[in-house]
């Protein structure tokens, strides 16, 4: 038997909110999504008349839907914003190649600029030439950190007031748990933030989707018939976020709220005055925002390039005693060849 919608506009459901339970018309879907979505921007005060915002861009279903539905809302209610995307090619082939076809898409379906910037450029290696030297076990690390700088570095060229970037409740969620799991109470502190950075050192970063569930994301995707790229990354199944994704999947089984309930306590968490928290600065060597010296993609860098793959994995102690190892070493070796000149 059909079933009515539940705002009571008299056509017949077609889905049922994963947030909620309730059926939903295809329309009536379209306008609860678009319109928390707004009341997400407007009650957190995102945007002023005359911001400029990059659109982080991977062709995946956020960064389309978030394209979509700011250039949507933009032109609705009049936010006197300037959107352009900024997209990251990281070198994975396979990959990050097919999905850059589907953000040319989106800049042609959209009419927005799109500006394009890869880690060969920006630090000399690709994520193909890193997973060479580095294994599948830490990869995800070396891709994390050089993203986040390299969309920091797009968004200076570009000249932009912010970036918006398509983390939806489910990867918010995610953080947190993470987060609870490995101590990190600094990053525990600032990942339900929905907007982050700023300052003098770095451009913030807003999250609009904050609670947009992902099983709506793709349903408002897949009802409007938006083009976007959907194959996983082939070396995120080592991700350790892939342990706490499974842990949320199960825990949204037995209460769907159970998202928004993670995300909330993590909006409320308080430490006491008296827990040591690192504090961000300025990276001596690259000049972008970092709580340690040198910062985490400028250590992991060098690692690189002194053939030192794992110098930025686990404690600075640790990567120090590399380093001197290695310029020890250097030094002996030195000293053999000006011996060896001699004679």
């Amino acid at each position: 038997m059909p079933i009515n919608c539940a705002v009571g506009c008299g056509n017949k459901a077609v889905l049922k909110r994963p947030k909620t339970g309730d059926p939903f018309c295809k329309e009536c879907f379209f306008n609860a999504f678009e319109n928390e979505i707004h009341f997400t921007i407007t009650n957190n005060k995102l945007f002023t008349p005359g911001l400029k915002v990059a659109i982080g861009a991977s062709g995946g279903k956020d960064s389309t839907v978030l394209a979509y539905v700011l250039k949507t809302l933009n032109e609705r209610y009049n936010y006197g914003v300037e959107l352009t995307l900024l997209s990251i090619d990281e070198g994975i082939t396979g990959y990050r190649d097919d999905s850059l076809e589907t953000v040319k898409q989106n800049r042609d379906d959209y009419k927005m600029p799109l500006k394009i910037l890869s880690y060969q450029e920006l630090y000399g290696w690709t994520m193909d030439k890193i997973v060479e030297q580095i294994g599948r076990s830490n990869n995800c690390t070396f891709c994390g950190v050089f993203r986040r700088q390299a969309l920091e570095r797009g968004a200076k060229l570009l000249g932009v007031d912010c970036i918006a970037t398509g983390h939806n409740a489910d990867d918010i969620a995610e953080t947190v748990l993470m987060n609870i799991l490995r101590g990190d109470t600094a990053r525990l502190r600032r990942c339900t933030n929905v907007r982050t950075g700023g300052g003098q050192n770095s451009i913030p970063r807003i999250k609009p989707l904050k609670y947009a569930y992902e099983k709506e994301i793709v349903m408002y995707a897949h009802y409007k018939k938006l083009v976007y790229f959907s194959t996983e990354c082939v070396f995120a199944p080592n991700a350790y976020r892939g342990h706490a994704r499974e842990l949320l999947k199960d825990m949204e089984k037995v209460d769907p709220e159970a998202i928004l309930n993670i995300i909330h306590s993590g909006e409320q968490m308080r430490f006491n005055d008296f827990v040591k928290q690192p504090t961000r600065g300025k990276c001596d060597r690259c000049g972008f925002l970092s709580s340690q010296q040198p910062c985490k993609a400028c250590t992991l860098l060098e690692g690189l390039n002194r053939g030192l793959p794992k110098l930025g994995i686990g404690k600075k102690s640790k990567g120090d005693r590399m380093i001197a190892s290695q310029d020890k070493q250097l030094a002996l070796r030195e000293k053999a060849n000006l011996v060896k000149n001699d004679f």
